[in-house]
């Protein structure tokens, strides 16, 4: 038996509005230093004031969120007592609203005790609002939440199908300015998910439609929305649009490989999450083509345009077109072009390898990764060598 979970999404132009259309007294805004900037947390005020609801703020979200963080929120939640919990910003805004949002219900679950198990009982005091300001994570529509453990310098993957979002706002006015880092980083993300969301062990016929759409949008609208950004309003909303549907199928049948070196790399090094997993995915796919079990590249490579008559060319040319769309938008190709010195590579090469041995994401691919196959995968990124192995 399987399920298939999805918010409310509210999408296109004027979808923030859909704000004003919600039923309660209070709302707890989670959100960011960076969105305050920008002046996102008035647009979504605004809206609510029309209800009228009373709204409180807590903004101490950082990239990564940590344990402690959302501890915190959750004490914010808990006095202010809301109706609603509304997530602002990137995948870290939307991950701590859901940890805040589950500990203000469950006060005696600690934040790296949420597991998939039993029942969450949830939307007994609160409902949950995710709205996207970057264009990437999906993080509005998938119960899996990350979290770093500051302690051990590790992600965790925490969450229950339960807090999915009651409702997703998806609207391309918020991104309209994103930067042009931010918008390769974020589309590399939405990339990883719906390109794993199809060929993880955990694919479906529901969920497969949602990934081959996500990935020809991001290939087809990602370079015009980095090239032009908000001179471009059709790339912004068609980006948009795709990191939500990219959302919808990862969320259903779950990432894999790239992302379990990903989150393994992101506790270590200030490497944005989606430069990451968009940095190993060629690596994990080429990996993944060397093992035993039958691959989906070709069926992506033809869905997207590519003129392919196997399953290795379709791997081969899949690969190339992932490789030209991350030089265009000037991704690194390798872990020592993305910064990272070699000693400092090597000190924290057994803590990359004990990470991504340990993550989630790791066995639901294709191949599964020996531990000497992960450190191997690692130099290889490290290096920029192609996968022979």
């Amino acid at each position: 038996m399987w399920f298939f979970r999805s918010p409310e999404v509210v999408f296109g132009e004027d979808a923030l509005d859909y704000l004003a259309e919600l039923q309660g007294r209070k709302a707890l805004v989670v959100t960011d230093q960076r969105v305050l900037g920008l002046g996102l947390l008035e647009q979504v005020q605004s809206r609510l004031a029309r209800v009228p609801m009373d709204v409180a703020v807590f903004s101490e979200v950082e990239p990564n969120p940590s344990l402690e963080t959302v501890q915190r929120g959750a004490e914010v939640a808990r006095e202010q007592a809301p109706d609603w919990i509304i997530g602002l910003g990137g995948g870290s805004c939307l991950d701590a609203a859901k940890s805040i949002w589950i500990l203000y219900e469950r006060p005696d679950l600690a934040p790296d005790a949420i597991a998939p198990v039993d029942s969450l009982k949830l939307r007994r005091k609160a409902r949950m609002v995710a709205i996207p300001t970057t264009s990437g994570t999906g993080a509005e529509t998938t119960w899996p939440i990350v979290l770093t453990d500051t302690a051990e310098h590790r992600k965790i993957s925490v969450g229950h199908p339960e807090n999915v979002p009651d409702i997703a706002i998806i609207d391309p006015a918020l991104v309209g300015n994103l930067p042009p880092q931010i918008t390769a980083d974020t589309g590399m993300d939405a990339l990883a998910h719906a390109i794993e969301g199809y060929t993880s062990q955990w694919r479906n016929d529901f969920t497969d439609g949602l990934c081959l759409q996500a990935t020809r949008l991001v290939f087809d609208y990602l370079p015009r929305a980095y090239d032009r950004g908000g001179a471009d309003p059709e790339a912004r909303e068609k980006m948009h649009n795709a990191a939500t549907i990219a959302g919808l199928g990862f969320g259903n049948s779950m990432a894999a490989l790239a992302h379990a070196l990903g989150h393994s790399l992101g506790a270590l090094f200030p490497i944005p999450h989606g430069r990451a997993v968009g940095l190993f995915l060629p690596y994990t796919i080429e990996f993944t083509s060397r093992g035993e079990a039958p691959t989906r590249y070709g069926e992506i490579a033809r869905f997207v345009g590519l003129l392919v008559d196997s399953e290795t060319e379709g791997m081969v040319r899949l690969l190339a077109a992932i490789q030209d769309l991350a030089k265009h938008i000037h991704q690194p190709h390798s872990l020592q072009e993305a910064g990272i010195s070699s000693e400092d590579f090597e000190a924290q090469l057994p803590k990359l390898v004990e990470n991504a041995l340990g993550d989630s994401s790791v066995v639901l691919g294709l191949r599964l990764p020996t531990e000497e196959e992960l450190e191997k995968l690692f130099r290889y990124a490290y290096e920029g060598k192609r996968v022979d192995f």
